[in-house]
C-alpha cells in the first residue's frame, strides 16, 4: 500500500505571512519567476493586472503592507500542487476587503497565483 505524497508547501508560513506586519514571510513562498494575476473592479477578467517575478510581487506586497489594515487567513486547502485560500482584510476606517486565491506550486513554491478581490465602496 502506497502513501500519499505530502505537499512541501508551508501553510503556517502562509498564515504568518498574510497576518504579519511585513510581507517578508509571504514573499518567501514565491518562486523567483512566479506570476501573479489580480482581478477586481479596476482590473477586470479580460485585462487583469499581471505581475512577473518576485521583484514585481514584492513591490505590490510592500504597498499593501504599508497600509493601515489587518489581514486574516480565513480558509486554506492544499491538494497536491494546488492551493486555494480566502483572506479577509480590514482597513482602520472600517472598509473591508475579501480576496480568494488559487495557486499552482512548483517545488513547494508559488509558481502561479490568481487573486479575485472585492472591497466595500
Amino acid at each position: 500500500m502506497g502513501t500519499a505524497a505530502r505537499s512541501a508547501f508551508d501553510t503556517e508560513t502562509l498564515r504568518r505571512g498574510i497576518e504579519g506586519e511585513t510581507p517578508t514571510a509571504l514573499l518567501s513562498l514565491y518562486a523567483d519567476d512566479a506570476e501573479l494575476r489580480v482581478v477586481d473592479h479596476n482590473t477586470q477578467p479580460s485585462h487583469p493586472r499581471v505581475l512577473h517575478g518576485r521583484d514585481e510581487i514584492a513591490a505590490l506586497l510592500d504597498d499593501v503592507y504599508s497600509r493601515d489594515m489587518t489581514h486574516k487567513l480565513e480558509m486554506c486547502v492544499v491538494q497536491g500542487d494546488r492551493v486555494a485560500f480566502s483572506e479577509s482584510c480590514l482597513y482602520a476606517d472600517g472598509v473591508r476587503v475579501l480576496a480568494d486565491s488559487m495557486m499552482t506550486l512548483r517545488d513547494g513554491k508559488i509558481a502561479e497565483q490568481t487573486i479575485i478581490q472585492a472591497w466595500d465602496e
